[in-house]
């Protein structure tokens, strides 16, 4: 019977993103990296894609190369560390870049984004107002230059859907998050005239659940599943007030696809989710 190949940890993902980049930035081959560190190329290639867990003097040879030294250093030697653990519970109390870093490295990878929100417009396709009010509401207590750098770091990820190869976005969403007024009449018809012409868009699908659908599996929470072309394993993203979770069984990928699934079947179809959110559109003029 054959032996299926144990999919690579989110951290040994985020070990091998750090390392193609810290190469990329040096402006080295892999071939001039194998003189210069003595590491051979099929062993640095495995490293950088996940393939191998790295021993900690292979990295640490790396980062030398590299010149990477003090906090960058200690936090890369830390993610080694971790990087036989499976599930990544990541705390809220980490400030911007950190907080974002590991979903954001995740997101840019994917080739398929499939995103069920109960509450909030999906963030790759919110206006920055809508992202200001949103955050300004839902983090009372933070100061308003971390608003901003949030605010910032949103609008940068939307670059993934009009990028030379677009991310595939299919997001479903509560007809709540339509009705809902985040910022004031006028920041929700801009934010609903976006996501009408966001809808439009080839590699972007947007369904609506409309209230007459009733109960259904959503209602628990939202969620994004990350999906890969390659045969780089998928993670669902989970986000909440205590956490942010990021879950990489097979069983857990299965269950929230399932879900997924069964949302875009209940939800209107594509075309009259633009009806819907048209109507809306009309209802706040």
């Amino acid at each position: 019977m054959a032996v299926r190949r144990q999919t690579p940890t989110l951290r040994l993902r985020r070990l091998a993103a750090e390392l193609r980049q810290l190469r990329a930035d040096s402006g080295k081959s892999r071939e001039e990296v194998a003189e210069e560190s003595g590491i051979n190329t099929v062993t640095l290639y495995r490293l950088e894609t996940a393939r191998a867990r790295p021993q900690k003097r292979t990295v640490i040879t790396l980062l030398d190369l590299y010149g990477i030294h003090g906090q960058r250093r200690d936090e890369l030697l830390a993610v080694l560390r971790e990087s036989g653990e499976r599930v990544w519970l990541q705390s809220h109390q980490l400030e911007l870049p950190d907080q974002y870093a590991t979903y954001i490295g995740f997101e840019e990878e994917a080739d398929n984004l499939l995103n069920y929100e109960s509450l909030f417009m999906p963030g790759l396709l919110q206006t920055a107002e809508y992202a200001h009010a949103v955050i300004r509401g839902t983090l009372p207590t933070i100061p308003r230059q971390e608003v901003e750098k949030r605010v910032e770091a949103r609008m940068a990820r939307q670059a993934l859907l009009t990028r030379q190869s677009p991310l595939r976005l299919w997001a479903v969403i509560d007809e709540a998050v339509l009705r809902r007024e985040v910022g004031g009449r006028q920041t929700m018809r801009g934010q609903l005239h976006k996501l009408l012409e966001a809808s439009e868009e080839p590699n972007i699908t947007v369904q609506v659940i409309p209230y007459g659908a009733g109960a259904h599996p959503g209602m628990t929470g939202s969620f994004v599943i990350m999906k890969h072309d390659s045969d780089n394993p998928d993670v669902i993203y989970i986000e909440s007030i205590a956490t942010d979770l990021f879950l990489e069984g097979e069983d857990e990928i299965a269950k929230y696809t399932l879900v997924f699934e069964h949302l875009r079947a209940v939800a209107a179809s594509p075309e009259a989710t633009r009806h819907l959110i048209a109507s809306v559109y009309g209802e706040s003029t």
